[in-house]
């Protein structure tokens, strides 16, 4: 099919909103991140949370070649299977990892490794931040995407999470919803603001978990 070449091209197109969302969640999310810190995104995409952090260095982490000409000024691109390269940092490297919309795309054994990968790469304390579909809520859409390959709900990744070395933070089971395709809305950063601190979430899917490392 000529000119569909990439998950991007198929699925995930680029849409001005996402930015304005990421804007909203990175204020509403910046007292997990210390802003004289080392962050590195994993799956960064389109690089809309990554580009909205406040920290003395910012790293992106994607497969995508594509996800380097989204990388705003100061933010350090890597393409790279976080799957099987992460090993690339050395230990200790980093205060924060951020992982939004990834983790489900790849099998159970590879979300493990990954899992240990992150809890090699972060300082001691350093907090493991996951923006993820949550099955329980978000199951007639979850497999609209067809890279889907794992499933996780607000009780299972938390779950995995311990049990490798973290403990946990927060969890938030109700957080954005699953898709943007869903919204009615006009999406500005005010609404999304309003919705991040409203404790009724309407079409919520998408949960937040914040784990540390120990």
């Amino acid at each position: 099919m000529a000119g569909v070449t990439t998950y991007h091209d198929a699925h995930l197109t680029p849409d001005p909103s996402r930015r304005v969302v990421w804007q909203a969640v990175s204020d509403y999310l910046a007292r997990w991140i210390p802003a004289d810190g080392a962050v590195v995104e994993i799956g960064a995409g389109y690089c809309d949370w990554i580009n909205n952090v406040r920290a003395t260095r910012r790293v992106a982490l994607d497969i995508w070649p594509g996800m380097a000409t989204h990388a705003a000024a100061g933010v350090e691109p890597l393409v790279l299977d976080a799957a099987s390269q992460l090993g690339a940092f050395p230990a200790a490297s980093f205060d924060v990892a951020l992982a939004s919309n990834v983790l489900e795309h790849f099998t159970p054994e590879a979300v493990a490794a990954v899992v240990d990968d992150v809890a090699r790469l972060l300082k001691p304390g350093g907090r493991f931040v996951i923006v993820q579909p949550n099955f329980r809520y978000a199951a007639r859409h979850y497999f609209d995407d067809y890279t889907h390959r794992s499933i996780f709900t607000d009780v299972s990744l938390p779950a995995l999470l311990r049990a490798h070395g973290f403990t946990i933070d927060e969890v938030r089971p109700k957080f954005l919803p699953y898709s943007m395709r869903q919204t009615r809305l006009p999406i500005t950063r005010w609404i999304v603001t309003a919705y991040l601190h409203s404790p009724i979430k309407p079409m919520a899917g998408q949960m937040l978990v914040v784990a540390t490392r120990g």
